[in-house]
């Protein structure tokens, strides 16, 4: 697993939280140096510990686990959407735009990595 991108996301979710590792770490009942190893990417807490902190984070698994599940395509999609929403109407248009060439280009790489039937 991808503990160093996962230690990423607990860091920023713990900080957009408004917490100090001290902080979490006290509500979580563990220590700084375990909520730091977590970021780090050096630790991963056990499915209960995980639970809690999530829960104090106020956040949900793909938050934190979304660059090494196949399927958190919805979660990041939901927090591009909170992103845009200040934006102006033409700024969101050319994000759009842009978005909309890169899906194009990923379904021509498709569609060429497809056999033909002729192989």
């Amino acid at each position: 697993m991808g503990n160093k991108m996962v230690g990423r996301r607990f860091k920023e979710c713990r900080e957009r939280a408004g917490l100090t590792q001290a902080e979490l770490a006290v509500k979580a009942g563990c220590t700084e140096q375990y909520i730091s190893a977590i970021e780090r990417g050096i630790n991963f807490p056990a499915y209960n510990r995980l639970v809690h902190i999530l829960n104090i984070l106020g956040v949900s698994a793909d938050a934190v686990l979304r660059d090494v599940l196949d399927y958190a395509a919805e979660q990041r999609a939901s927090e591009l959407s909170k992103m845009m929403a200040p934006l102006s109407a033409r700024d969101k248009r050319e994000i759009f735009e842009v978005v909309e060439l890169l899906v194009r280009q990923a379904e021509a790489r498709e569609k060429e990595s497809q056999p033909t039937a002729d192989a």
